[in-house]
């Protein structure tokens, strides 16, 4: 099991889960080497930073940049870079660190 299906497990047993995420797509909100705790919920909005599949490929730490009602959640990177549709959202993160330091922490709008 990879770390993406465990985390997705995780999600599907508990609600939360936690994994490392890498790559510079979200500088500067996140950095490479951020543990990312994430949380299932029952919607996600414009803005959140979720983990999800995308035309068959796991996006660990992307955005919501627009949902659609038949379309689903369009996702991207922070860097204008979308990913595509999906419907298939499996949590969002809620608290980003690095280093142990807090760098990131999803506003009380968007939880």
């Amino acid at each position: 099991m990879n770390k993406f299906e465990r985390l997705k497990a995780e999600l599907e047993q508990t609600g939360k889960g936690k994994m490392k995420a890498f790559g510079s797509s979200m500088l500067p909100i996140l950095k490479s080497g951020s543990q990312l705790t994430f949380e299932k919920a029952s919607e996600y909005k414009i803005g959140d930073i979720v983990f999800c599949k995308v035309k068959g490929h796991y996006i660990d730490a992307h955005k919501i940049i627009k949902i659609d009602a038949h379309k689903g959640y369009l996702i991207a990177n922070n860097h204008g870079f979308e990913n595509g549709w999906t419907r298939n959202i499996y949590g969002r993160v809620i608290i980003g660190e690095y280093q142990h330091h807090v760098i990131y922490e999803a506003s009380s709008r968007n939880r």
